[in-house]
C-alpha cells in the first residue's frame, strides 16, 4: 500500500512525467501496477476532498500513460503487412509498401447487382475518379469546404481487396506513430472477424475493450475523443437488428455483442465516440441512413499509383517497369490491378518469372496468371518450410483440393472468412491449418485477432473463385465419367447467365480456363487429367449463340471475358474493322447484328481508349445504337445526346442508366429534342434516383412547359444536393413552371451554382418566386441567365434583395433583353453596390438604363472592392454623357476589367476621350472592346488608337464595325498593328469606308506582325483589286495563322481574286472559314479556287461564295476540288451560281462521296430543274446522315424532285433539320 501511496505521490506531481509512471511499471508488471480498483477508489477520495485538480491531473495522466501503451500495442501490430511473404519469411512493412488509395464520397444504399470484378471492369476502368473530389485516408472524419456538420460516423465501402483495410491499418498506424490525428486520444481498431468469435458471449462494453486490449485502465471513454473502427462488416455472421435489439445506455451493462454494436452506432452507449466501419457494397445497407454522417468509397489504385506501387514493392525498377509495361499491354489485367490486391498477385508471378532467364509464356489472361501464382506459391513454401526446391506432389494436391472444396462451400454461403467450424466442414484438422497456409503461402492466411484467435481466409475474394472453380473442375473430371466436359461447362454457363447479381462471374471464367490444354499442362506437376482435354471449339460456339440469344449486351459482357479466357477473339475483332475509321459516324449505313453490337460494348468498355464523352454521332444516329450501347452511356461521365431525335423509349433507356448503381454519368445535354410532357416525365424517373448523381442537366430547346417542368422538378428535390448545372434555356416555360422550379432552388440541399433560363418567357410573378427561393438559399447560386424575358420592375426588386443578400455569391448575371428602364437598372446597381466583391460579369444589354442608370453603375465600378471582369451594355441607350462616367469610374479601377461592349450606343467625343484615358492607362488589361455602330469616325478613331499604341499588348478583339473611321483612320489602326507588342486576334472592320489605300496600309502593318491575328473582317468595304493584291502578301507569309477571313462585298475582280488565292495556295493549312460572297470571281476565280480545295493541307470548313457570278465551268471546277478532298467542308454556300447539267453531276458525287460531312449546303437561286433537284435527292439518299440544313429556294424542283425529296426525309438515317 506505500508503494501505492507513493506512486500516487509521484503521479499528482507535477515534473513527473507519463514516460517515467510507464518505465516503473515495465519494471514490475506484476506486481507494480496501480490495480484498477484502487485508482477508482483513489479518484473518488480526491473528488470527495473537493480537489478536483488532483484529480483532473491525476486523471490525465492516467489517460496519457493509457494512450502511450495503445499507440505502442497498435503500432506493434499494425506496423507490418502480410501481403506477401519474402524467402526470409519477413513481413514487409506498411510504411515502405503503402501506396495512397483513392478514397471518394459516396452513397449509402447503393446495392450492387453485379460480381464486384464486373463492376471494377465496368465503372472504375473508365476512370471516372479522376472528377471526384478525393478525401485523404487521416481527413476521414474532416468535413469537406462547403459541409459544415460534424461527422460522428463514417461508412467506407468498397469491393473485396480494394484497400479497406489497409486503409484503416495505415489511419492507425499513423496515429500512433504521432503523425496524424493527435487530437484524438484513443483508437480501438475492432475487426468483424474477430468479433464473430466473440457471438455467443455477453459482456459490457468495457468488458469488450479489454478483451482485445487488456492495458486499458478504467477511463470516463465519453468525455475524450474515441474512435471505434469496426473493419468488415460484410464478415459479420450476426444480424444487425436496430429495430428490435436492446436499448443500453450503460457501457457496464452486460449484452450480446451486436446489441453493444448496435447501441453504440445509434449513440446510446459513448455518444461523443466517433464510428468508422468499412464494408464491401453489398453489406452497406445493413446499416440505417439515418446513423451515417458520410459514406466513402475506396476506388483502389489510379493508373499512376499502380506503377507507383510496382516499382515500391520490386526493388530492381528496370524489372519493375517491364512489368508495368507487360500490365499496361494486356487490357484486362491492366483493369483488375485498380485492386491493391491484384497488384500484389501480378508482382509476385512476374518478379518471378520476368526475372528468370527462361520462363514460360508470360500471362495475358486471369487464369494464367492465378495458375502461376498458385506455382510460386507453392514452390515458395517449400523453400520457405522445407529448406528445398522440391515440392511434395502428394501433400500439395491433397491440400490444394481440401482449400478449394472450402473454398467452393464457402463461396456459394457468401462467405470470405472462416473459423474452426467451416474447416472441419472440409475434413481440414485444425491443428494441422497452419500446414494447409504453409502449402500455398500468402494465398490461405491463417491470422491472430487482436484477441489472439485464429481466422482463415483466402487472399482475396478472386484467389477463393480460382480455387473454387479448379476443385470443381478436377473433381467433375475424376467423378464423371460418363459426361461430357463440354456438357458440364454449358450448364455452368446457363447458371451464370440466370444468376441476378453475377455472383458466377469470375468462377465461369476460371473454369473454362482451365478447360484449356494450355492451362491444363501449367499444372500438370500437380494434377494428372483423367480424360484428355476436349476441343474447346464447341463450348466456344456454344457461348457465341448465348450472345446472340441475349438481347441485353450487357448481361452478355461477361460471355466476352469467358472468350477472352478461351484465346478467342473473332466476334471483337469483326467489330473493331468498324472502330478504326476515325471520325463522326463510324457505323453509318452497316448493319450489325445483336452478337456484334454486344462485341462492340464490351470493346469499347474495355479499350484503352478515353470513354469520357459519349456523343451518339459518333457512331449512328438511331434509336438502335443508342440502346445497344446503354453500358457504355452508363460507363462515360458525360453524355452528349443534342439534337438527336430522342424518343421516349430512349428517354426510358436513359432513365435506366442514370438510375444504376453503375452509372457514372455527371453531364447530360439533350438539348434541340422535342421531349415535351412524355419524354420529361420518363427522363424524372431516373432522376429522382438515389443512384443519380448527375452535377449538369441541359435541356435546352426541348419544348418542355409546365407539366414536364412539375415532372423534372419533382425527381430533382427529391435528390437535390448533386445537381450544379441546370440549363432550361428556350423552353417556354412560363410564370408556373419557374414557381415550380423554385421549390428546388429553396430547399436547402440544393447546391445549383448555375442556372441557364435563357427566353423562357417568365414574367414578373415567375422572376419574383425565382427570387424569393433564391434569397432563403442564396449561397451557392454563382451564374444566372435571364435573358430574353421580361422580369419587370416588381421581378428585378425583388432580385436585387438577393444580390445585396451578403451570403448571395453571385459571379455572373445576365439580364438581356428584360424591359429594364431607368429606374429599375437604380434599384439593381445599389444592390450590387451593398455586396460588390463577387460579381465577375454583367450583362444588361437591350434594356433602357440610360445615362442616369449608367452613372448609378459607375459608382459601383470605381468602389475598390468591385471586381468585375466583362460588362455587356449593348444598345442600351447610353449617349455622350453615359459612356464619359462610365469611363471615368473604370479608369479609377481599371485593372479587373477583361471585357466591354458598348455596341449600337452613342458615345460622343467625349465618352470616346474618355474611354481613351482608360486604354491608355497602364493597369487597364482589357481584353475586348466592341464598338460596333457607335458613330465613330476619323478624330475619334484617331483618339482611341493613340490611347491604343501606348498600352498595346492587352487586347485581343476590338470590333469597330458599323462606324466611319475611313482610310485615315485605317491607317492609323495599321500604326497599333504593326507594334511588336500588339497581340490582337480578331479585327472586325464591317463597312467601315475603307478603300483600296486603307486595306494597303492594312495590309501592310499586318505583314510586319503576322502571327497572332486569327480574325479579320472587311465585309462592305471598297478594297478592290490593288487593296487585295497586299491582302494576298500577308497570307502567304508562313507565319500569317489566318483561320476566318471575311471578304464580302468588297469589289473584288478576277485580278483580286487570283492574286488572293495565289497567297492562300502557299499556306494553306490555317485557313479555316472564307467568306468572298458578293464579288465578281467568275468562272476563271472559281477554278483559282479549286486549285485551292484540292489542296493536301486545305482543310477549309465554311466557304461562301452567294452571288459571286460563278458558271457552269466554275461550279464545275470548285465541285472537282471539294471531290478530291472532301473531309473538311461542313458548309458551302453557291446561292445564285449556274451549275447546269454537268455541275449538278458533279455535285451529286461529292455528296454522295461517304468522306463528305457536309452539314449545311446553300443553293438558292441556282436552275436546279426537276431533273436536277431528284439527282440530288438520290445522292443524298445514299450518304443521308450528316446534312443538317438544305436552302433550295427560288428553284423548280417540280413533282418528281419533291417526292423524291419527301421520301429522302422518310428515311431514319436522315437528320435534315432544314428545308427550304
Amino acid at each position: 500500500m506505500k508503494k501505492e501511496l507513493r506512486r500516487f505521490e509521484k503521479l499528482l506531481n507535477p515534473d513527473y512525467s507519463a514516460s517515467s509512471v510507464r518505465e516503473e511499471e515495465e519494471e514490475d508488471e506484476g506486481q507494480g501496477r496501480v490495480s484498477e480498483a484502487v485508482m477508482r477508489i483513489m479518484l473518488h477520495v480526491l473528488r470527495k476532498m473537493n480537489q478536483p485538480d488532483l484529480a483532473n491531473t491525476l486523471q490525465t495522466r492516467l489517460i496519457s500513460v493509457s494512450q502511450q501503451q495503445l499507440k505502442s500495442r497498435l503500432k506493434q501490430k499494425f506496423q507490418k503487412i502480410s501481403e506477401g511473404v519474402s524467402n526470409q519469411g519477413n513481413s514487409t512493412l506498411l510504411n515502405e509498401i503503402y501506396t495512397e488509395l483513392y478514397i471518394t464520397e459516396g452513397g449509402i444504399g447503393d446495392i450492387n447487382n453485379e460480381h464486384e470484378v464486373r463492376w471494377i471492369e465496368t465503372s472504375l476502368s473508365r476512370g471516372r475518379e479522376t472528377q471526384e473530389t478525393p478525401i485523404k485516408c487521416n481527413d476521414i472524419f474532416r468535413s469537406l469546404p462547403g459541409q459544415d456538420e460534424p461527422i460522428r460516423m463514417v461508412l467506407t465501402k468498397g469491393v473485396a481487396g480494394i484497400g479497406k483495410t489497409a486503409s484503416v491499418h495505415k489511419f492507425v498506424l499513423d496515429w500512433a506513430e504521432g503523425k496524424a490525428n493527435q487530437d484524438v486520444h484513443f483508437i480501438f481498431p475492432l475487426p468483424f472477424r474477430d468479433l464473430n468469435l466473440m457471438k455467443e458471449k455477453k459482456m459490457s462494453l468495457m468488458e469488450l475493450l479489454c478483451c482485445f486490449f487488456t492495458e486499458l485502465k478504467p477511463i470516463e471513454y465519453n468525455d475524450y475523443k474515441t474512435i471505434f473502427i469496426f473493419d468488415g462488416l460484410d464478415e459479420w455472421r450476426l444480424p444487425l437488428d436496430f429495430q428490435n435489439n436492446e436499448i443500453l445506455w450503460d457501457v457496464t451493462k452486460s449484452a450480446s455483442v451486436d446489441v453493444l454494436l448496435t447501441n453504440l452506432i445509434k449513440g446510446n452507449l459513448l455518444p461523443s465516440a466517433l464510428i468508422w466501419i468499412t464494408a464491401r457494397p453489398a453489406a452497406t445497407n445493413q446499416i440505417p441512413a439515418e446513423f451515417v454522417d458520410r459514406v466513402t468509397e475506396v476506388h483502389g489504385f489510379r493508373n499512376p499509383q499502380k506503377a507507383e506501387y510496382f516499382l515500391r514493392k520490386i526493388k530492381d525498377h528496370n524489372l519493375a517497369n517491364r512489368i508495368v509495361r507487360h500490365i499496361q499491354s494486356t487490357r484486362s489485367l491492366y483493369i483488375m490491378c485498380h485492386i491493391p490486391v491484384f497488384c500484389w498477385i501480378s508482382a509476385t508471378v512476374l518478379e518471378k518469372m520476368l526475372g528468370e532467364a527462361k520462363s514460360a509464356e508470360i500471362p495475358k489472361t486471369l487464369t494464367q496468371m492465378f495458375a502461376h501464382l498458385l506455382i510460386v506459391q507453392t514452390k515458395l513454401k517449400t523453400q520457405k518450410y522445407d529448406g528445398k526446391c522440391e515440392v511434395d506432389l502428394e501433400q500439395a494436391r491433397k491440400s490444394i483440393l481440401s482449400l478449394g472444396k472450402l473454398a467452393f462451400q464457402q463461396l456459394e454461403r457468401g462467405n470470405l472468412v472462416f473459423y474452426e467450424e467451416d474447416l472441419k466442414q472440409c475434413d481440414i484438422d485444425v491443428r494441422e491449418a497452419s500446414m494447409y497456409s504453409g502449402v500455398c503461402t500468402q494465398i490461405f492466411k491463417e491470422e491472430f485477432g487482436l484477441n489472439l484467435d485464429k481466422v482463415y481466409s483466402f487472399v482475396h475474394l478472386s484467389v477463393q473463385e480460382f480455387f473454387a472453380a479448379l476443385f470443381k473442375f478436377l473433381s467433375f473430371a475424376r467423378e464423371n465419367k460418363k459426361s461430357s466436359m463440354t456438357g458440364f461447362l454449358k450448364r455452368v454457363v446457363d447458371r451464370s447467365l440466370q444468376s441476378e447479381n453475377g455472383h458466377l462471374d469470375l468462377f465461369l471464367r476460371f473454369l473454362l480456363g482451365l478447360s484449356l490444354k494450355s492451362n491444363q499442362t501449367l499444372l500438370r506437376e500437380f494434377f494428372t487429367m483423367t480424360r484428355s482435354s476436349q476441343d474447346p471449339c464447341e463450348i466456344i460456339e456454344y457461348i457465341k449463340s448465348k450472345i446472340r440469344e441475349n438481347p441485353s449486351p450487357e448481361k452478355s459482357i461477361n460471355l466476352f471475358h469467358c472468350l477472352n479466357e478461351l484465346n478467342d477473339q473473332s466476334l471483337v475483332q469483326e467489330v473493331q474493322t468498324y472502330l478504326s475509321s476515325r471520325g463522326t459516324h463510324r457505323l453509318s449505313g452497316v448493319k450489325l447484328s445483336p452478337a456484334q453490337w454486344s462485341a462492340l460494348v464490351f470493346v469499347l468498355l474495355n479499350s484503352a481508349e478515353d470513354l469520357d464523352k459519349f456523343e451518339l454521332r459518333q457512331y449512328e444516329l438511331s434509336e438502335e445504337c443508342l440502346l445497344r450501347l446503354q453500358p457504355v452511356i452508363k460507363a462515360c461521365r458525360k453524355v452528349d445526346l443534342k439534337g438527336c431525335n430522342l424518343t421516349d423509349h430512349i428517354c426510358s433507356a436513359l432513365a435506366s442508366a442514370l438510375s444504376s448503381i453503375s452509372s457514372s454519368v455527371r453531364k447530360l445535354d439533350l438539348s434541340d429534342n422535342n421531349l415535351q410532357v412524355s419524354g420529361a416525365q420518363l427522363l424524372s424517373a431516373g432522376l429522382k434516383s438515389p443512384h443519380c448523381k448527375l452535377e449538369i442537366l441541359k435541356l435546352c430547346n426541348c419544348n418542355i412547359r409546365k407539366e414536364g417542368c412539375a415532372a423534372l422538378v419533382s425527381a430533382l428535390i427529391s435528390n437535390p444536393s448533386h445537381l450544379r448545372e441546370l440549363s432550361l434555356n428556350s423552353n417556354k416555360l412560363g410564370n408556373s413552371s419557374v414557381e415550380l422550379l423554385s421549390k428546388l432552388l429553396e430547399d436547402p440541399h440544393c447546391k445549383l451554382e448555375k442556372l441557364q433560363l435563357y427566353d423562357c418567357s417568365i414574367g414578373e410573378e415567375g422572376c419574383a418566386a425565382l427570387a424569393l427561393s433564391l434569397i432563403s438559399n442564396p449561397s451557392h447560386l454563382r451564374e444566372l441567365n435571364l435573358n430574353n424575358n421580361e422580369s419587370g420592375d416588381s421581378g428585378v426588386k425583388l432580385l436585387s434583395d438577393l444580390l445585396k443578400d451578403q451570403h448571395c455569391k453571385l459571379e455572373k448575371l445576365q439580364l438581356d433583353d428584360n424591359r429594364i428602364g431607368e429606374e429599375c437598372f437604380a434599384v439593381l446597381v445599389s444592390s450590387f453596390i451593398s455586396n460588390p466583391s463577387h460579381l465577375r460579369e454583367l450583362s444588361v444589354s437591350w434594356n433602357k438604363p440610360g445615362d442616369s442608370g449608367v452613372r448609378l453603375l459607375s459608382d459601383l465600378l470605381k468602389d475598390s472592392n468591385c471586381k468585375l471582369e466583362k460588362l455587356q451594355l449593348e444598345c442600351c441607350s447610353i449617349g455622350e454623357e453615359g459612356c464619359a462616367a462610365l469611363a471615368l469610374a473604370l479608369t479609377s479601377n481599371p485593372s479587373h476589367l477583361r471585357e466591354l461592349n458598348l455596341n449600337y450606343n452613342e458615345p460622343g467625343g467625349l465618352g470616346v476621350k474618355h474611354l481613351s484615358d482608360l486604354l491608355r492607362d497602364s493597369r487597364c488589361k482589357l481584353e475586348k472592346l466592341k464598338l460596333e455602330c457607335s458613330g465613330i469616325g476619323k478624330e475619334n478613331c484617331a483618339a482611341l488608337v493613340s490611347s491604343l499604341i501606348s498600352n498595346p499588348s492587352h487586347l485581343r478583339e476590338f470590333n469597330l464595325s458599323w462606324n466611319k473611321p475611313g482610310d485615315s483612320g485605317v491607317q492609323l489602326l495599321s500604326d497599333l498593328l504593326k507594334n511588336q507588342h500588339c497581340k490582337l486576334e480578331k479585327l472586325k472592320l464591317y463597312d467601315c469606308s475603307i478603300g483600296e489605300e486603307g486595306c494597303a496600309a492594312l495590309a501592310l502593318a499586318l505583314i510586319s506582325n503576322p502571327s497572332h491575328l486569327r480574325e479579320l473582317n472587311l465585309n462592305n468595304n471598297e478594297l478592290g483589286d490593288s487593296g487585295v493584291k497586299l491582302l494576298s502578301d500577308l497570307l502567304k507569309d508562313p507565319h500569317c495563322k489566318l483561320e476566318k477571313l471575311q471578304l464580302e462585298y468588297c469589289s473584288i475582280a478576277k485580278k483580286g481574286f487570283a492574286a488572293l488565292l495565289s497567297g492562300l495556295k502557299l499556306n494553306p493549312s490555317h485557313l479555316r472559314e472564307l467568306n468572298l460572297s458578293r464579288n465578281e470571281p467568275g468562272d476563271s476565280g472559281a477554278k483559282s479556287l479549286s486549285d485551292l480545295l484540292k489542296h493536301p493541307q486545305c482543310e477549309l470548313e465554311k466557304l461562301e461564295l452567294d452571288d459571286c457570278s460563278i458558271g457552269e465551268e466554275g461550279f464545275a471546277a470548285l465541285v472537282s476540288g471539294l471531290i478530291s478532298n472532301p473531309s473538311h467542308i461542313r458548309e458551302l454556300n453557291l446561292n445564285s451560281s449556274k451549275p447546269v447539267y454537268s455541275g449538278v453531276n458533279l455535285l451529286c458525287d461529292l455528296l454522295r462521296d461517304q468522306r463528305c460531312k457536309l452539314k449545311k449546303l446553300q443553293l438558292e437561286c441556282c436552275g436546279f430543274g426537276e431533273e436536277g433537284c431528284a439527282s440530288l435527292a438520290l445522292a443524298l439518299k445514299s450518304n443521308p446522315s450528316h446534312l443538317r440544313e438544305l436552302n433550295l429556294n427560288y428553284n423548280e424542283p417540280g413533282d418528281a424532285g419533291v417526292k423524291l425529296l419527301s421520301i429522302l426525309l422518310m428515311n431514319p438515317h436522315c437528320k435534315l433539320e432544314k428545308l427550304e
